[in-house]
């Protein structure tokens, strides 16, 4: 039986970013557990290099997803390749669930590291691909969002399920996170193929037939969908004769759009945001607090990220990404630069701190210092939130062409993996050993990063994918001269309306003309 289509590109994107949540879920999943007495009882307290090897593991796992998304989505389509992704995701849920040590755990969350590196690399290019230009900030966005509800979701399961009296407090959580990867098998099938991935395929009446569905209800004449139609087919057609292997990124003509894709993910991480969702709960130690108003605190992180995200799915088409980008990067810098210079300023030094031997630093007996701490880390958040968390995931798809997007993007993806593997698996030790000089590195990637987004980056918001491609040729505008807009696609929507008006009054006219006649 040949299922419905849902072609509205609101809904396409709510389903396709179920994808996100399958971050979120394991980013909590870890964070809400790894401070409760079960988990440090059960795997021995393990120590800092052993927790970031265990927290690391699923980072590891998504490096590689990432990479061999990108051939496999070319040949097997955008939906397939997620849909697919899916049983990765299941499989380490269970061994998750069901881990007799710390050795089998590293398993599950390798297993569920594969599926993400699919779904993180490969969920933005179908939503990118599926959307109008006006929205596709907003659409795109949408996988941020379902990341923060995934993380929210699950800490407070995670934390709900602290209150168990034995290894049911982690088991059950590391087993519910299974549902969001059945739900995306079974609601993804009615969405749209990418038409842009059809027309790379040979398979122009589909993609018609879709951006007439997605655009203009149906309509095949309508002046924007024909325009879509010609830029679309301009592109594939001068595409053919091109090499779409991964070293393509990185030859003469694509080393510049590529490294500003890849970038774009890499300092998403550098920055520090995702180095606070995972280790929120050692911070707030640092800041004195412990059991469960340390976990009450640390979810209040979450509700930031997840309050603070939302707007920004509104704006993001008409303020652009670059200035988000670069505001957030000096904004995050000024808070965790704050953050370690209140626990180098009033902290003491501990052998541990609540039990956690990664530790040795609290400020325990200076409560004007702990909570600014905080407030320094909510604000941190809100920044994060507000900028760079959306917008990664936003303009890394949109910078590559057609004929490399999915090998670009998942490359891209692997840059963030590989950056989230390297800083899961260090954080622990660094706390460990030289303390809050932790957050004075990550407060120089901050203001390095907004210095690298201000020369390097070009504005892509409200510009067809196709009108972005210009911004990357050789004599294309510097970055900072770029935008938000384009009006390449409009222009040419109007010459068709004309034309089209034209044609019709000339058929009037010559109606009018043998009426007359006769």
């Amino acid at each position: 039986m040949r299922l419905p289509k849902v072609y509205n590109p609101y809904v396409s994107a709510i389903i396709a970013t179920i994808g996100g949540s399958l971050f979120g879920f394991d980013v909590s999943s870890i964070s809400a557990i790894i401070g409760t007495d079960q988990y440090l009882k059960y795997f021995g307290s393990p120590d800092s290099t052993l927790q970031g090897g265990i927290t690391a593991a699923m980072s590891g796992g998504s490096l590689v997803g990432s990479l061999v998304s990108g051939l496999l989505c070319d040949r097997l389509g955008r939906k397939t390749t997620i849909m697919s992704s899916c049983v990765f995701w299941m499989v380490g849920s269970i061994i998750c669930c069901a881990s007799q040590n710390v050795a089998m755990l590293i398993v599950g969350r390798v297993f569920n590291g594969l599926c993400v590196g699919f779904t993180s690399s490969q969920v933005p290019v179908y939503i990118s691909e599926i959307s109008r230009k006006d929205i596709r900030g907003k659409m795109v966005g949408c996988q941020q969002w379902s990341i923060e509800w995934g993380i929210l979701i699950m800490y407070y399961i995670g934390y709900g399920c602290s209150f168990i009296k034995s290894n049911a407090s982690f088991r059950i959580p590391w087993g519910l996170q299974m549902i969001p990867a059945v739900l995306l098998v079974i609601l993804l099938p009615i969405c749209p193929e990418s038409p842009r991935w059809l027309a790379s395929k040979g398979r122009w009446d589909e993609c018609h037939e879709i951006l007439a569905k997605i655009h203009a209800g149906g309509d095949k004449e309508d002046p924007t969908v024909l325009a879509e139609m010609l830029e679309i087919r301009e592109v594939v057609e001068m595409e053919k004769s091109q090499t779409t292997s991964y070293l393509t990124l990185f030859n003469k003509k694509n080393w510049y759009r590529s490294h500003v894709g890849i970038f774009s993910q890499v300092w998403q991480q550098l920055v520090g945001g995702n180095v606070m969702m995972y280790y929120v709960v050692y911070v707030f130690q640092m800041a004195g607090l412990t059991g469960s108003v340390n976990l009450i605190s640390s979810s209040i992180q979450y509700v930031i990220f997840l309050v603070f995200t939302f707007p920004v799915i509104f704006f993001i088409d008409h303020t652009g990404r670059r200035w988000l980008m670069i505001v957030g990067s000096i904004g995050m810098g000024t808070c965790i630069w704050i953050v370690g210079g209140l626990l180098k300023t009033y902290g003491e030094y501990a052998q541990s701190v609540g039990g956690n031997e990664n530790i040795h630093v609290t400020l325990e007996h200076e409560y004007g210092a702990s909570r600014a701490v905080l407030v320094f880390s909510y604000l941190f958040t809100m920044f994060y939130a507000l900028t760079w968390a959306p917008t990664a995931w936003i303009y890394a798809p949109e910078t590559f062409a057609l004929h490399l997007r999915s090998r670009g993007t998942s490359s891209a993806a692997a840059g963030n993996w590989a950056m989230n593997f390297a800083l899961a698996f260090y954080v622990p030790p660094a706390f460990d050993n030289i303390g809050w000089k932790t957050f004075a590195i990550f407060g120089v990637f901050c203001y390095v990063s907004a210095i690298h987004v201000f020369f390097c980056f070009p504005e892509t918001a409200r510009k067809t994918l196709e009108e972005i491609d210009e911004l990357f040729a050789p004599d294309g505008p510097h970055a900072w001269n770029t935008h938000v807009g384009g009006a390449k696609i409009d222009i040419l929507a109007s010459e068709l309306v004309d034309t089209k008006d034209k044609c019709e009054a000339e058929h009037v006219e010559s109606i009018d003309e043998n009426h007359n006649f006769a």
